[in-house]
């Protein structure tokens, strides 16, 4: 497999997989990291779809997690291309299939309650001045609300998941109870939480979020999560979850 451009082939930390990254694109964080370890998946069977895919980080994730199928979405053909090419070179196309679309337009590619879990790592930013928005265009889509809302996740998620199936998004704290106002909207009931902070005595600066579709009204508050020691290394939490 040849890299293109200015392209790299990164380890995904302690999971035995490599992925393609660009400095020139929107590279996978924590965030992801997290969510693909904080949802809740089938060990055996099952279809999860994660929107917003990217070069297709949450889904190699998820690979060691279930052997469910895992069919990612992403509108950035870039980075469409990039995933394509690392799930082949992780030798993953039987279990992973990737998808150049937009998610308002979920209804083309995939009918309704046809997925029994959804992920998304969406950008995180309303649009409220030009001046906010990143020069380079695959920085500005994947942080900034340009090619879908929040809404539009929320109500694509619930357009494909099945009754009964899951939910999992990571976003910002301060969006919190526009969240639950759009996840009950579509009939999403939240039902875990965890607020993910750097450190102690710092404020949560990423939360954790599932709902199920038509699930009863009750929510169970997870312990805090900190990646970072007050020495700078990671937490024991931290360290077990990237194997390091």
């Amino acid at each position: 497999m040849e890299l293109k451009d200015d392209e790299r082939l990164d380890h995904i930390l302690g999971e035995g997989l490599k992925i393609i990254q660009s400095p020139s694109v929107f590279a996978f964080s924590l965030d992801a990291v997290l969510l693909a370890r904080f949802v809740s998946v089938p060990v055996q069977k099952g279809k999860i779809l994660d929107m917003c895919s990217g070069n297709g980080i949450i889904p190699l994730f998820l690979t060691t997690r279930t052997k469910a199928e895992i069919i990612g979405i992403e509108i950035q053909p870039k980075l469409y291309d990039m995933g394509i090419r690392s799930i082949q070179y992780n030798q993953l196309e039987a279990q992973i299939q990737m998808f150049c679309g937009d998610i308002k337009k979920i209804s083309a590619n995939f009918s309704h309650g046809s997925f029994d879990v959804v992920t998304c790592n969406p950008p995180y930013f309303a649009i409220r001045s030009k001046e906010e928005i990143n020069q380079n265009p695959h920085f500005a889509i994947a942080r900034h609300e340009l090619k879908c809302t929040l809404e539009d996740v929320v109500g694509s998620g619930a357009f494909v998941l099945k009754e009964g199936g899951k939910f999992a998004l990571v976003h910002r704290p301060e969006r919190l109870i526009e969240i639950i106002l759009l996840m009950k909207k579509y009939k999403i009931e939240p039902k875990r939480m965890q607020l993910v902070y750097p450190k102690l005595n710092r404020e949560a600066n990423m939360l954790l979020i599932e709902g199920i579709k038509s699930g009863k009204s009750e929510i169970k508050i997870l312990p805090p999560f900190y990646v970072y020691e007050e020495s700078g290394n990671y937490t024991e939490e931290m360290r077990k979850i990237l194997r390091v």
